[in-house]
């Protein structure tokens, strides 16, 4: 089952990410992600929504020689808090009410690939901490078991937040900030390359054709 989950979200991920521009704004960033690409350094991306923080993490994942792997993504705002854990994790048989059968947890499914934690600042504090022991052993337990697994995996996270002020006000974990912003690459809103909006209408026109 695992085997062939990761490779459906493979196949997902086959077609070539690009961003499209030309801007200065836009070429620096294509020139960060060549360069940390080929490392296994996590990478936290920055950026208002609809910047292109998703294309990123997938060109992040295309360039690495991780490539042949799943790249898994996982939208921590989009997953009721009381769910994340089973989601990231997986759970056992008879874990809590509803689980009929094992899952396979997204962290689990990106062994030797890439996983995307996007909106990564949503996550609750309780869940924080438990990403955090990933981060720092390599290890996690599905739901229901007390079994450690071990995981090769490389965490990319995405936030349209300011972790910094979150880590201010306490609502984010400062050790995980850190532990996830290895590099940082901040995404340019649009507003800030102008001169791409043409290009981008034409793409767009030619797609709705």
């Amino acid at each position: 089952l695992l085997i062939h989950e990761t490779k459906t979200l493979k196949n997902k991920v086959s077609k070539k990410y690009d961003m499209i521009g030309n801007s200065e704004a836009l070429n620096h960033i294509r020139a960060m992600i060549d360069k940390v690409a080929v490392s296994d350094a996590r990478i936290l991306i920055t950026g208002p929504n609809g910047s292109g923080k998703e294309l990123v993490a997938h060109q992040l994942h295309e360039l690495s020689h991780r490539k042949d792997n799943a790249f898994v993504e996982v939208n921590c705002a989009a997953i009721p808090s009381e769910l994340i854990e089973s989601e990231l994790f997986g759970h056992c048989k008879g874990a809590f009410t509803g689980a009929a059968a094992k899952r396979v947890g997204r962290v689990e499914m990106a062994h030797g690939g890439t996983l995307f934690l996007d909106k990564i600042g949503e996550l609750g504090a309780d869940m924080q901490s438990k990403l955090l022991q990933v981060l720092d052993e390599s290890t996690f337990e599905r739901v229901g078991e007390s079994i450690p697994l071990t995981v090769d995996v490389r965490f990319v996270a995405a936030t349209n937040m300011n972790v910094a002020a979150a880590v201010a006000g306490g609502r984010f974990r400062g050790d995980l900030f850190h532990r996830l912003a290895v590099c940082v690459l901040e995404m340019p809103p649009l507003r800030g390359r102008r001169e791409d909006i043409p290009l981008l209408i034409r793409v767009i026109s030619r797609q709705l054709a």
